[in-house]
Protein backbone atom coordinates (compact mmCIF):
# COMPACT_ATOMS: atom_id res chain seq x y z
CA UNK A 1 0.00 0.00 0.00
CA UNK A 2 1.18 3.52 -0.75
CA UNK A 3 2.06 5.83 2.15
CA UNK A 4 1.80 9.55 2.78
CA UNK A 5 4.95 10.63 4.60
CA UNK A 6 5.62 13.95 6.35
CA UNK A 7 9.00 15.68 6.11
CA UNK A 8 9.51 17.60 9.39
CA UNK A 9 12.30 19.73 7.91
CA UNK A 10 10.65 20.69 4.61
CA UNK A 11 7.14 20.76 6.11
CA UNK A 12 5.44 18.90 3.29
CA UNK A 13 3.72 15.59 2.55
CA UNK A 14 4.98 13.09 -0.02
CA UNK A 15 3.17 10.07 -1.48
CA UNK A 16 5.48 7.06 -1.65
CA UNK A 17 3.74 5.01 -4.35
CA UNK A 18 5.32 1.66 -3.50
CA UNK A 19 3.01 -0.34 -5.78
CA UNK A 20 4.65 1.34 -8.78
CA UNK A 21 8.05 0.06 -7.62
CA UNK A 22 10.16 1.70 -10.31
CA UNK A 23 13.73 0.41 -10.49
CA UNK A 24 16.91 2.13 -11.76
CA UNK A 25 16.57 0.75 -15.31
CA UNK A 26 13.17 2.45 -15.60
CA UNK A 27 14.85 5.86 -15.37
CA UNK A 28 17.73 5.47 -17.83
CA UNK A 29 18.18 8.42 -20.19
CA UNK A 30 20.21 8.90 -23.34
CA UNK A 31 23.61 10.51 -22.80
CA UNK A 32 23.91 14.01 -24.16
CA UNK A 33 26.60 14.87 -26.69
CA UNK A 34 29.06 17.65 -25.86
CA UNK A 35 30.97 20.08 -28.02
CA UNK A 36 34.21 21.54 -26.69
CA UNK A 37 35.05 23.49 -29.83
CA UNK A 38 33.63 26.81 -28.60
CA UNK A 39 33.03 26.17 -24.89
CA UNK A 40 33.95 29.37 -22.99
CA UNK A 41 34.82 27.36 -19.87
CA UNK A 42 37.57 25.38 -21.57
CA UNK A 43 41.30 25.78 -21.05
CA UNK A 44 42.82 28.50 -23.20
CA UNK A 45 39.50 30.26 -23.85
CA UNK A 46 39.55 32.45 -20.74
CA UNK A 47 39.04 35.58 -22.85
CA UNK A 48 35.52 34.43 -23.72
CA UNK A 49 34.36 34.87 -20.11
CA UNK A 50 34.17 37.88 -17.80
CA UNK A 51 37.38 38.45 -15.77
CA UNK A 52 37.88 35.89 -13.00
CA UNK A 53 37.06 36.69 -9.38
CA UNK A 54 39.00 33.79 -7.84
CA UNK A 55 41.17 31.00 -9.18
CA UNK A 56 43.28 28.05 -8.06
CA UNK A 57 46.23 27.87 -10.45
CA UNK A 58 49.63 26.25 -10.80
CA UNK A 59 51.02 28.76 -13.27
CA UNK A 60 50.09 31.85 -15.24
CA UNK A 61 48.41 35.10 -14.38
CA UNK A 62 44.75 35.97 -13.99
CA UNK A 63 42.53 35.19 -16.99
CA UNK A 64 45.12 33.00 -18.64
CA UNK A 65 45.82 29.24 -18.75
CA UNK A 66 47.38 27.45 -15.77
CA UNK A 67 44.27 27.25 -13.53
CA UNK A 68 42.62 24.27 -11.86
CA UNK A 69 39.43 25.95 -10.58
CA UNK A 70 38.14 29.29 -11.80
CA UNK A 71 35.34 31.57 -10.53
CA UNK A 72 33.81 34.17 -12.83
CA UNK A 73 30.73 36.41 -12.81
CA UNK A 74 27.85 34.92 -14.78
CA UNK A 75 27.78 36.58 -18.19
CA UNK A 76 23.97 36.70 -18.01
CA UNK A 77 23.32 37.19 -14.28
CA UNK A 78 19.92 36.71 -12.66
CA UNK A 79 20.84 39.56 -10.27
CA UNK A 80 23.41 42.34 -10.49
CA UNK A 81 25.76 43.54 -7.77
CA UNK A 82 25.56 47.28 -8.60
CA UNK A 83 22.86 49.47 -7.09
CA UNK A 84 20.55 49.86 -4.10
CA UNK A 85 17.72 47.59 -2.99
CA UNK A 86 15.05 50.33 -2.89
CA UNK A 87 12.33 48.27 -1.23
CA UNK A 88 8.92 49.67 -2.13
CA UNK A 89 5.26 48.90 -2.46
CA UNK A 90 3.41 48.62 -5.77
CA UNK A 91 -0.27 48.54 -4.90
CA UNK A 92 -0.77 45.27 -2.97
CA UNK A 93 2.66 43.99 -4.09
CA UNK A 94 6.23 44.37 -2.81
CA UNK A 95 9.15 45.15 -5.09
CA UNK A 96 12.95 45.15 -4.67
CA UNK A 97 15.55 46.06 -7.25
CA UNK A 98 17.31 42.99 -8.66
CA UNK A 99 20.41 43.36 -6.49
CA UNK A 100 22.60 40.35 -5.79
CA UNK A 101 25.57 38.43 -7.15
CA UNK A 102 25.68 35.58 -9.64
CA UNK A 103 28.93 33.64 -9.98
CA UNK A 104 30.02 30.53 -11.86
CA UNK A 105 32.55 28.08 -10.42
CA UNK A 106 34.29 26.23 -13.28
CA UNK A 107 35.33 23.03 -11.55
CA UNK A 108 37.92 21.71 -14.00
CA UNK A 109 39.66 22.88 -17.17
CA UNK A 110 38.83 19.50 -18.80
CA UNK A 111 35.62 19.73 -20.83
CA UNK A 112 34.92 15.99 -20.72
CA UNK A 113 35.22 15.33 -16.96
CA UNK A 114 32.27 15.86 -14.65
CA UNK A 115 32.51 16.19 -10.88
CA UNK A 116 32.07 12.45 -10.29
CA UNK A 117 35.25 11.87 -12.31
CA UNK A 118 37.40 14.36 -10.41
CA UNK A 119 39.75 13.10 -7.72
CA UNK A 120 39.04 13.89 -4.04
CA UNK A 121 41.97 16.34 -4.14
CA UNK A 122 40.46 18.13 -7.15
CA UNK A 123 37.01 18.26 -5.52
CA UNK A 124 38.63 19.67 -2.37
CA UNK A 125 39.90 22.61 -4.44
CA UNK A 126 36.34 23.18 -5.70
CA UNK A 127 35.05 23.13 -2.11
CA UNK A 128 37.73 25.65 -1.11
CA UNK A 129 36.53 27.91 -3.92
CA UNK A 130 32.92 27.61 -2.67
CA UNK A 131 34.03 28.42 0.87
CA UNK A 132 36.10 31.43 -0.23
CA UNK A 133 33.23 32.89 -2.23
CA UNK A 134 30.74 32.40 0.63
CA UNK A 135 33.13 34.18 2.98
CA UNK A 136 33.63 37.08 0.59
CA UNK A 137 30.00 37.65 -0.46
CA UNK A 138 28.65 37.61 3.09
CA UNK A 139 30.62 40.78 3.83
CA UNK A 140 28.06 42.69 1.73
CA UNK A 141 25.24 43.58 4.13
CA UNK A 142 22.76 43.82 1.24
CA UNK A 143 22.92 40.03 0.82
CA UNK A 144 20.73 37.96 3.14
CA UNK A 145 21.33 34.50 1.69
CA UNK A 146 23.65 32.60 -0.66
CA UNK A 147 22.44 29.69 -2.79
CA UNK A 148 25.11 27.28 -4.07
CA UNK A 149 23.80 24.84 -6.66
CA UNK A 150 24.87 22.58 -9.49
CA UNK A 151 22.85 21.67 -12.58
CA UNK A 152 24.15 18.57 -14.36
CA UNK A 153 22.62 17.71 -17.72
CA UNK A 154 20.23 19.54 -20.03
CA UNK A 155 17.15 18.13 -18.27
CA UNK A 156 18.46 19.61 -15.00
CA UNK A 157 18.85 23.08 -16.52
CA UNK A 158 22.52 23.08 -17.53
CA UNK A 159 23.04 25.23 -20.62
CA UNK A 160 26.74 24.28 -20.85
CA UNK A 161 27.93 20.71 -20.34
CA UNK A 162 31.36 21.71 -18.99
CA UNK A 163 31.33 20.85 -15.27
CA UNK A 164 30.44 23.91 -13.20
CA UNK A 165 28.39 25.06 -10.24
CA UNK A 166 26.81 28.43 -9.45
CA UNK A 167 26.53 30.72 -6.45
CA UNK A 168 23.80 33.36 -6.24
CA UNK A 169 23.57 35.89 -3.41
CA UNK A 170 20.06 37.29 -2.88
CA UNK A 171 18.78 40.26 -0.83
CA UNK A 172 16.20 38.24 1.14
CA UNK A 173 15.75 34.78 2.64
CA UNK A 174 14.16 32.51 -0.02
CA UNK A 175 10.95 30.65 1.01
CA UNK A 176 12.57 27.19 1.07
CA UNK A 177 15.43 28.39 3.27
CA UNK A 178 13.05 30.45 5.44
CA UNK A 179 10.97 27.34 6.17
CA UNK A 180 14.04 25.28 7.14
CA UNK A 181 15.43 28.07 9.33
CA UNK A 182 12.08 28.64 11.07
CA UNK A 183 11.41 24.94 11.65
CA UNK A 184 14.90 24.34 13.05
CA UNK A 185 14.67 27.38 15.33
CA UNK A 186 11.24 26.35 16.66
CA UNK A 187 12.41 22.77 17.25
CA UNK A 188 15.46 23.94 19.16
CA UNK A 189 13.37 26.40 21.17
CA UNK A 190 11.01 23.61 22.21
CA UNK A 191 13.53 20.79 22.78
CA UNK A 192 16.98 22.40 23.04
CA UNK A 193 18.18 19.96 20.39
CA UNK A 194 18.97 20.27 16.69
CA UNK A 195 16.22 18.78 14.50
CA UNK A 196 18.67 17.56 11.86
CA UNK A 197 20.95 16.00 14.49
CA UNK A 198 17.90 14.07 15.74
CA UNK A 199 17.02 12.97 12.19
CA UNK A 200 20.59 11.79 11.56
CA UNK A 201 20.70 9.91 14.88
CA UNK A 202 17.40 8.14 14.08
CA UNK A 203 18.49 7.22 10.55
CA UNK A 204 21.86 5.87 11.69
CA UNK A 205 20.12 3.64 14.22
CA UNK A 206 17.54 2.49 11.66
CA UNK A 207 20.01 1.96 8.83
CA UNK A 208 17.27 1.44 6.19
CA UNK A 209 17.96 4.67 4.34
CA UNK A 210 21.72 4.96 4.96
CA UNK A 211 23.77 4.79 1.75
CA UNK A 212 27.27 5.29 3.19
CA UNK A 213 28.66 6.43 6.53
CA UNK A 214 32.01 8.16 6.91
CA UNK A 215 33.83 9.30 10.03
CA UNK A 216 32.29 12.78 9.87
CA UNK A 217 29.66 12.57 7.11
CA UNK A 218 26.71 10.42 6.16
CA UNK A 219 24.84 9.92 2.87
CA UNK A 220 21.18 8.91 3.13
CA UNK A 221 17.88 8.94 1.29
CA UNK A 222 15.28 11.11 3.06
CA UNK A 223 12.30 9.35 4.66
CA UNK A 224 9.86 11.53 2.72
CA UNK A 225 11.83 11.86 -0.53
CA UNK A 226 9.95 13.87 -3.16
CA UNK A 227 11.82 12.31 -6.06
CA UNK A 228 13.27 8.87 -6.94
CA UNK A 229 16.84 8.44 -5.72
CA UNK A 230 16.89 11.79 -3.93
CA UNK A 231 19.82 11.81 -1.50
CA UNK A 232 21.17 14.07 1.22
CA UNK A 233 24.69 14.46 2.57
CA UNK A 234 25.01 15.62 6.18
CA UNK A 235 27.92 16.32 8.52
CA UNK A 236 27.44 13.95 11.46
CA UNK A 237 28.92 16.45 13.88
CA UNK A 238 26.66 19.45 14.42
CA UNK A 239 27.81 22.32 12.17
CA UNK A 240 25.64 25.21 11.09
CA UNK A 241 27.83 26.98 8.55
CA UNK A 242 29.63 25.40 5.59
CA UNK A 243 31.83 28.50 5.25
CA UNK A 244 33.44 27.78 8.63
CA UNK A 245 34.63 24.25 7.79
CA UNK A 246 38.37 23.66 8.31
CA UNK A 247 40.51 22.22 5.52
CA UNK A 248 40.59 18.71 7.03
CA UNK A 249 36.78 18.48 6.98
CA UNK A 250 36.65 19.85 3.44
CA UNK A 251 38.97 17.02 2.34
CA UNK A 252 36.70 14.36 3.86
CA UNK A 253 33.64 16.07 2.43
CA UNK A 254 35.26 15.80 -1.01
CA UNK A 255 35.57 12.03 -0.55
CA UNK A 256 31.92 11.75 0.56
CA UNK A 257 30.66 13.96 -2.28
CA UNK A 258 32.58 11.96 -4.88
CA UNK A 259 31.21 8.73 -3.40
CA UNK A 260 27.62 10.01 -3.63
CA UNK A 261 28.02 11.20 -7.23
CA UNK A 262 29.81 8.02 -8.30
CA UNK A 263 27.05 5.79 -6.88
CA UNK A 264 24.34 7.74 -8.68
CA UNK A 265 26.35 7.63 -11.89
CA UNK A 266 26.75 3.86 -11.55
CA UNK A 267 23.13 3.03 -10.66
CA UNK A 268 21.39 5.47 -13.02
CA UNK A 269 24.02 5.77 -15.80
CA UNK A 270 24.93 9.41 -15.29
CA UNK A 271 21.49 10.95 -14.72
CA UNK A 272 20.72 14.66 -14.94
CA UNK A 273 20.59 16.12 -11.45
CA UNK A 274 20.51 19.24 -9.33
CA UNK A 275 22.22 19.60 -6.01
CA UNK A 276 21.90 22.43 -3.54
CA UNK A 277 24.06 23.37 -0.56
CA UNK A 278 21.89 24.55 2.33
CA UNK A 279 23.84 26.54 4.90
CA UNK A 280 23.31 29.30 7.45
CA UNK A 281 22.78 32.83 6.12
CA UNK A 282 25.12 35.69 7.04
CA UNK A 283 24.16 36.95 10.48
CA UNK A 284 23.63 40.58 9.58
CA UNK A 285 21.58 42.50 12.17
CA UNK A 286 17.85 42.68 11.43
CA UNK A 287 16.09 45.96 12.15
CA UNK A 288 13.95 45.68 15.26
CA UNK A 289 15.03 42.05 15.82
CA UNK A 290 18.23 42.14 17.93
CA UNK A 291 18.02 38.44 18.82
CA UNK A 292 17.04 37.17 15.36
CA UNK A 293 20.07 34.88 14.86
CA UNK A 294 20.74 34.23 18.56
CA UNK A 295 20.44 30.42 18.39
CA UNK A 296 21.32 29.65 14.75
CA UNK A 297 24.71 28.11 15.56
CA UNK A 298 22.86 25.58 17.73
CA UNK A 299 19.60 25.05 15.81
CA UNK A 300 20.67 24.90 12.14
CA UNK A 301 22.69 22.14 10.45
CA UNK A 302 24.12 22.62 6.94
CA UNK A 303 23.66 19.89 4.34
CA UNK A 304 23.66 19.04 0.62
CA UNK A 305 20.55 17.82 -1.19
CA UNK A 306 20.78 16.05 -4.54
CA UNK A 307 17.77 15.38 -6.78
CA UNK A 308 18.14 13.29 -9.97
CA UNK A 309 15.77 14.67 -12.63
CA UNK A 310 14.00 11.42 -13.46
CA UNK A 311 10.31 12.37 -13.22
CA UNK A 312 8.23 15.41 -14.07
CA UNK A 313 5.93 17.53 -11.95
CA UNK A 314 2.39 17.31 -13.36
CA UNK A 315 -1.11 18.54 -12.55
CA UNK A 316 -1.58 16.70 -9.25
CA UNK A 317 1.70 18.03 -7.85
CA UNK A 318 1.00 21.60 -8.97
CA UNK A 319 -2.57 21.46 -7.67
CA UNK A 320 -1.85 19.94 -4.25
CA UNK A 321 1.79 20.63 -3.36
CA UNK A 322 2.21 16.86 -2.84
CA UNK A 323 4.83 14.87 -4.73
CA UNK A 324 4.41 11.26 -5.88
CA UNK A 325 7.60 9.22 -5.64
CA UNK A 326 7.42 5.85 -7.46
CA UNK A 327 10.60 4.48 -5.83
CA UNK A 328 10.69 4.12 -2.07
CA UNK A 329 13.64 5.74 -0.27
CA UNK A 330 14.45 2.35 1.25
CA UNK A 331 14.74 0.71 -2.19
CA UNK A 332 16.78 3.63 -3.52
CA UNK A 333 19.19 3.38 -0.58
CA UNK A 334 19.59 -0.35 -1.15
CA UNK A 335 20.42 0.12 -4.86
CA UNK A 336 22.93 2.86 -4.02
CA UNK A 337 24.55 0.82 -1.23
CA UNK A 338 25.00 -2.12 -3.59
CA UNK A 339 26.70 0.12 -6.16
CA UNK A 340 29.68 0.46 -3.84
CA UNK A 341 29.77 -3.14 -2.68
Amino acid sequence: MSELRWDPLKQHWVIIATERGRRPRDFMVEHETTDAACCPFCYGLEGKTPPEIYAVRDTGVANSPGWKVRVIPNKYPALRIEGDLNSRGFGPYDVLNGIGAHEVIIETPDHDRDMAELSPAEITEVLRAWRARFQDLRRDTRFRYMVLFKNHGIKAGATLSHSHSQLIAVPLIPPVAATELRVCKEYFSAKERCLICDLIDFELKSGERIVREFANYVIMTPYAACFPFEVRLYPKRHAFDFALLPDAELAELAVALKDMLTRLRSVLRDPPYNFILHTAPPRHPRLGKPGYWSSIEYDYHWHIELVPRLTQIAGFEWGTGFHINPTSPEDAAAFLREAGA
